[in-house]
């Protein structure tokens, strides 16, 4: 895919939308519904040589400065209704080619069938992407779900296979709302396998509560393929233009991987706290703001994170000399905690969004901030979207990463991003 073709698409942004029409048959329950997207993304990396993730994934390929990769992705969404019960599902198939690698995904993120004998009773069962937490970028109580991408926080993710269920009662008075969401959720080594230990029957529960115009979550996580937790959320409108939101969770014996820069593996058991406080404001020109101070209790002190990294100069400085490469293959081992997204313990996360600017229709210019507070380092994404064509999304998007040596964002694979995309709703 060239730069060419997406930016043909941004060209023919100067078609108008369609008038709006109001049909009455469109409203008409229809027993079965589908829809979806076609995106496509071209994209370009410009690499960082001086990075550690850089030189652990390059130490024996030629050296490089840019890397392109062209992403084609398509979702399906479908519902089919009959009677009590409903069948859902959202299909996924991608292909991402650059240089280096082609990879293709082919899955299923949600199939489940639900059944809804009354108003306050809901039973499903299948695969199924649940969304626990008030938190826009993390979720430290979203224990029976994938972890977001704070980069990309509207990203369809995959569900987990499960049983849930609702059970939903309304009252009159200070408590409105009481809904209670019991989980059992399955594990072997080929159902759900990387939520964790195999041969476990997960049990997992929601307790919601609508008091006093405010959202309350209670969260629990029994012992079985992770370590138990439980914890806390809530969310609340101050005014028409505030509201703040907050998760705390607390995590028993969590079992912790780390290496030291000599290869050594050392495993800590300990009780971890984590939590989120956040808010999101809207100002009088229709400017949103979204603020989130994380605390990541399981995640690497800066020392941990820069033995890691040390591992890895030590690796690149071993095969130079001799050829082999056995500290490259430990670090490649556990580099997934390390080189996971936001693997430190403390960050700030600050978005801003400005809806049609300069009264330029179906435009939203935005710019995010991800900081790791222990070692001030920070990625920059600065986004342009454009929606005025009918069923396209158009978006432009760049990202900044700056950091010293042995930080989190100074030591990643990429300096800086661009990408185009164009998406295709039908």
């Amino acid at each position: 895919m060239k730069w060419g073709l997406l930016l043909g698409c941004l060209l023919a942004a100067g078609v108008q939308a369609e008038e709006f029409k109001f049909d009455a048959a469109e409203f008409d329950k229809k027993p079965f519904e589908f829809g979806g997207y076609l995106e496509l993304k071209q994209e370009r990396a410009w690499l960082n040589p001086d990075g550690a993730l850089y030189k652990l994934n390059f130490y024996n390929r030629a050296p490089r400065d840019t890397l392109d990769r062209t992403a084609a992705t398509l979702k399906l969404d479908g519902k089919f209704t009959r009677d009590d019960l409903v069948f859902r599902f959202r299909a996924n198939a991608e292909m991402r080619r650059d240089a280096l690698s082609e990879e293709r995904i082919n899955r299923f993120d949600a199939a489940y069938l639900s059944w809804k004998p009354d108003p306050g009773f809901t039973l499903d069962v299948g695969k199924i992407a649940m969304k626990w937490g008030k938190g826009y970028a993390w979720n430290p109580v979203g224990f029976v779900e994938r972890p977001k991408d704070a980069n990309d926080v509207e990203l369809a993710r995959e569900g987990f296979t499960m049983v849930a269920a609702d059970f939903i009662r309304n009252f009159d008075g200070d408590l409105k709302t009481i809904a209670f969401t019991p989980v059992l959720l399955p594990v072997s080594s080929q159902i759900n396998s990387d939520f964790g230990k195999p041969d476990h029957l997960n049990a997992a529960a929601k307790l919601y509560l609508l008091y006093r115009d405010t959202d309350i979550d209670f969260t629990w996580l029994g012992r079985g393929s992770r370590s138990p937790r439980f914890g806390v959320d809530f969310s609340r409108n101050l005014s028409s233009a505030l509201e703040i939101h907050g998760e705390w969770a607390r995590i028993n014996d969590f079992e912790q991987r780390s290496i030291a820069p000599g290869g050594a593996v050392t495993t800590e058991r300990r009780n971890a706290t984590s939590y989120l406080l956040g808010l999101r404001f809207l100002a009088e020109r229709d400017t949103t703001y979204i603020l989130e101070y994380y605390k990541n209790g399981t995640g690497y002190t800066e020392n941990q994170t820069q033995d890691f990294y040390r591992l890895i100069d030590n690796g690149l400085a071993q095969f130079l000399a001799t050829g082999t490469d056995p500290l490259f293959a430990k670090a490649r081992q556990i580099s997934p905690s390390y080189a996971r997204a936001n693997p430190g313990e403390r960050y700030l996360y600050l978005r801003a969004s400005q809806k049609e600017p300069f009264d330029i229709v179906y435009f939203t210019p935005s710019i995010t901030l991800i900081g790791n507070l222990d070692d001030r380092s920070y990625s920059l994404t600065p986004e342009l979207l454009y929606t005025g064509i009918t069923n396209l999304d158009l978006r432009l998007r760049a990202s900044w990463l700056s950091g010293k040596a042995g930080s989190e964002f100074g030591e990643k694979q990429n300096a800086r991003r661009v990408e185009l995309v164009a998406r295709y709703y039908f």
